[in-house]
């Protein structure tokens, strides 16, 4: 790093302008600028030497100039469901981390309902802000079509899916593979599943992913169940799996809903996993406090945030190679809620 000494004079006088850095830095008013919006024809030991004057003088940018000159702020737009569910929360509190990390500030908007009149107020609300750039966190289906229609602004969807704008998500179908090839290869012969709801883009990518396991393994496809991810669905689906017979495994779309199950297993006098394995997904916090602790899907929506506000950012930095679409592995948590079938028998056999 290049040394460089504070000018002489009381530094508490008044705060530092630019024409203090540019001086110090022995730079033009017009190098500082291009260093502060990070413009690339800035030679590094140049941009050294203007960094540190900056720091040595304490100096701020100010934020509302630089709008005005070039018409967007250090702040980004987020847009996402007024929902308390684990996965669409850990993601906005993800993103939020990754973008101050970045050095921006975040403005949310909780869309009030799943409308495309919903999420175009939202997108004139953020524009109207002078947002660098659009984060969407909206895994409805319908709602995230509506994308394609937001203003001109730098847009990435994180936790969705689209075909038209950079995406950001974990890789569903994979993960649910991973639950349902679990099951089987501790012997059961194959797995009821409870869906989340249709219009969700996670509920289609999970069953999707059952399906195909079983198939792949040829074993029975029973019908699904389908719940709206809340505990309580997941109760009365369960009780419905309950109704039929050779129930021995059971995989929950996420970890609510597979407590739900858990309870309703519970009062029907079926012990997990002797006579029935459950796996959720998601991997709440919660997961691994429930009686018995819970196998499920772990997703990791710290990475899922990063990713998101790396392909915003390329946008922003004019490093975008089109359309992309960058998917997380989720990975399989094994805990005590899943056993080889028969275990209960096995265990009365051995008292």
């Amino acid at each position: 790093m290049v040394d460089i000494e504070p000018p002489h004079g009381r530094p508490d006088v008044r705060p530092a302008v630019m024409a203090d850095v540019a001086r110090l830095a022995g730079v033009s008013h017009t190098t500082v600028s291009r260093v502060i919006n990070g413009h690339p024809a800035v030679r590094d030991h140049t941009r050294e030497r203007v960094l540190k004057a900056m720091e040595s003088l304490a100096y701020r940018p100010n934020v509302a100039a630089r709008a005005l000159v070039t018409g967007r702020t250090r702040l980004l737009g987020v847009i996402s469901m007024d929902t308390a569910f684990y996965g669409p929360v850990s993601v906005l509190t993800a993103v939020e981390r990754s973008a101050r990390d970045a050095g921006y500030a975040v403005s949310i908007v909780h869309l009030p309902d799943l409308t495309a009149r919903a999420l175009g107020e939202a997108a004139d609300f953020l524009t109207g802000q002078a947002v660098a750039g659009i984060v969407a966190i909206i895994p409805h289906i319908a709602t995230m079509n509506a994308l394609t229609h937001v203003p001109d602004v730098p847009i990435v969807a994180v936790e969705g899916c689209s075909g038209t704008i950079p995406t950001a998500a974990v890789d569903q179908y994979l993960g649910a593979r991973q639950a349902v090839e679990h099951l089987l290869a501790l012997g059961h012969e194959t797995v009821a599943h409870i869906a989340g709801p249709a219009d969700w883009y996670e509920a289609p990518e999970r069953e999707r992913g059952w399906r195909d396991a079983l198939e792949a393994a040829a074993r029975p496809v029973p019908p699904v169940e389908r719940g709206d991810w809340t505990a309580k669905s997941g109760y009365a689906a369960t009780g419905r799996l309950l109704a039929r017979p050779g129930l021995t495994a059971l995989f929950a779309g996420n970890d609510l809903m597979a407590l739900g199950a858990l309870l309703a297993l519970h009062e029907a006098g079926v012990p997990v996993p002797g006579e029935v394995s459950v796996v959720g997904f998601d991997d709440a916090p919660e997961s691994a406090y429930f009686t018995p602790p819970l196998t499920t899907v772990r997703q990791d929506f710290a990475e899922i945030g990063r990713q998101g506000l790396a392909l915003l950012l390329e946008q922003l930095e004019g490093r975008a190679p089109g359309h992309r679409h960058v998917s997380t592995v989720p990975t399989l948590t094994v805990r005590a809620s899943t056993a080889p079938p028969g275990a209960a028998a096995r265990e009365g056999r051995r008292a």
